[in-house]
C-alpha cells in the first residue's frame, strides 16, 4: 500500500476545489504534466480515487497522457458526464436505466459502462478503548442506521461482543451527504439483510437517511468518524487503512465474521460469475470467508467519440486500466478484476468508435 496520506491530501484539495467552484466550469483535480500529448478529464466516484490517483500518474509517466480526475461522488460524476463536461465518468453503480441513462443517451449517444475496480466498503468506528474485535451483523447495523439502536451498550451489540468492553456512549451515525455509489452498495446490503430497512429506506445513491450526519465523499465520512467519539460510518477500505481507522467485523451469510480485505472481497465477488450494467450487485455473496459489503465500480464512456485523438486515447487508457493497471489497484487494497471481468471491460472498450 502507498505510504503516507498523499492520496487523501489530494482528495481533500479536490473536494474543497469542487465546493468552491460549484456551478463553474470543470476544473481538473490536479494539473496536467508538461509535455503531455493528450489530456483527458473525468469525474465521479471517490471510491475509485486512491486507485485512479496512482494509476493515472503511472500512465502519464509511461505514455504521456495526463488524466485530470475530480472525485466528486458518483452522482456528480454522472451529471458531469451527461452534460459532456468530462471525457468519462466513474460510478460505483451503473446508470439508472429509466432516468440517468436515457438522459446521457440524448446528450451524447449510447454509453459503454465498463467495470474498472473492485473493493470493499468498511464499517469504520470510533469507540474509545475499542481498537479491534468489534462484531456486527446486518440486522444490528440496519437498526443503528435506522436510529433504533442508539448506544454502544445496547443489548443487541453486547450480545455480539461478549469479549469486548463497550462504553455507555451514544452512537453517532455518519453517512454520505452527496449522491454516492458507495451509499447505493451499502444500502443495497442493508436492504437484502433487513426487511425493515428495505421497506422504510430501501436502496439508493442518496436515500432519505432516518438519522445521522452527512460527510462529502468517502473522505468526508472518514474524517467525521475520526473526529467524533462514538461514531460509525461506511468508508471505502483504502481510506480506512491509510488513515489507520478501526473497523468492524461483519457477519456474512455463512455466519462468519469477516474484515474487508482483498482476500475476503474476492471471496464475495467469486459468488457472482457474471456481472453487467444490468446485473451488478455483489453484496452478501455466499462464498466461504466472504466479506459481504463489496462492489464493482464502473467507467462511463460514450460509444461514439466525436474527436478521434481523444477517443483513441480514452480507449487505450481504458484497456490499460482494466488489465495492466489492475496491479496498482491490488497494491492499494482493492481487488484486481477477475480475468472474466477484465474481458468484459476489454470487449466494451473495443466497441467504442471514433
Amino acid at each position: 500500500m502507498e505510504k503516507g496520506n498523499s492520496v487523501l491530501t489530494r482528495l481533500t484539495a479536490s473536494i474543497c476545489a469542487a465546493t468552491i467552484l460549484a456551478g463553474a466550469a470543470f476544473t481538473p483535480a490536479f494539473a496536467a504534466r508538461s509535455g503531455a500529448g493528450v489530456s483527458l478529464t473525468g469525474a465521479g466516484s471517490s471510491f475509485d480515487f486512491p486507485f485512479f490517483d496512482k494509476a493515472f500518474s503511472v500512465y502519464n509517466s509511461k505514455y504521456g497522457v495526463s488524466v485530470n480526475y475530480q472525485p466528486k461522488g458518483s452522482g456528480a460524476g454522472i451529471a458531469q458526464f451527461t452534460q459532456k463536461l468530462v471525457n468519462f465518468g466513474a460510478t460505483d453503480v451503473p446508470m439508472n436505466p429509466t432516468s440517468e441513462l436515457p438522459a446521457a443517451v440524448r446528450a451524447g449517444g449510447p454509453v459503454q459502462q465498463i467495470p474498472v475496480a473492485l473493493g470493499g466498503i468498511s464499517i469504520a468506528y470510533n469507540i474509545p478503548g475499542v481498537k479491534t474485535g468489534l462484531h456486527l451483523d446486518g440486522s444490528t447495523l440496519a437498526k443503528i442506521y435506522l436510529g433504533t439502536i442508539t448506544n454502544w451498550k445496547d443489548a443487541a451489540i453486547k450480545k455480539l461482543n461478549k469479549k469486548v468492553k463497550l462504553p455507555d456512549l451514544a452512537i453517532t451515525v455518519v453517512h454520505r451527504s452527496d449522491g454516492s455509489g458507495t451509499s447505493f452498495a451499502f444500502t443495497n446490503y442493508l436492504s437484502k439483510i433487513s426487511s425493515q430497512w428495505n421497506g422504510y429506506v430501501g436502496t439508493g445513491k442518496l436515500p432519505n437517511w432516518p438519522v445521522g450526519v452527512g460527510g462529502q465523499a468517502n473522505l468526508g465520512v472518514a474524517q467525521l468518524v475520526q473526529q467524533t467519539s462514538g461514531a460509525i460510518g461506511y468508508v471505502e477500505l483504502a481510506y480506512v487503512l491509510q488513515q489507520h481507522m478501526h473497523q468492524a467485523m461483519i457477519e456474512n451469510v455463512r455466519h462468519q465474521f469477516e474484515l474487508p480485505s482483498p482476500k475476503t472481497v474476492a471471496a464475495d465477488a467469486a459468488s457472482f460469475k457474471k456481472v453487467s450494467a444490468a446485473n451488478f450487485s455483489i453484496v452478501n455473496g455466499r462464498g466461504k470467508n466472504a466479506y459481504p459489503i463489496s462492489t464493482y465500480s464502473w467507467l462511463l464512456i460514450y460509444k461514439h467519440q466525436t474527436d478521434a485523438t481523444t477517443g483513441k486515447a480514452l480507449v487505450k487508457l481504458t484497456e490499460w486500466l482494466v488489465t495492466t493497471g489492475q496491479k496498482y489497484a491490488a497494491k492499494l487494497e482493492y481487488v484486481a478484476l477477475p480475468k472474466t471481468v477484465q474481458q468484459i471491460g476489454l470487449s466494451a472498450a473495443k466497441q467504442v468508435s471514433f
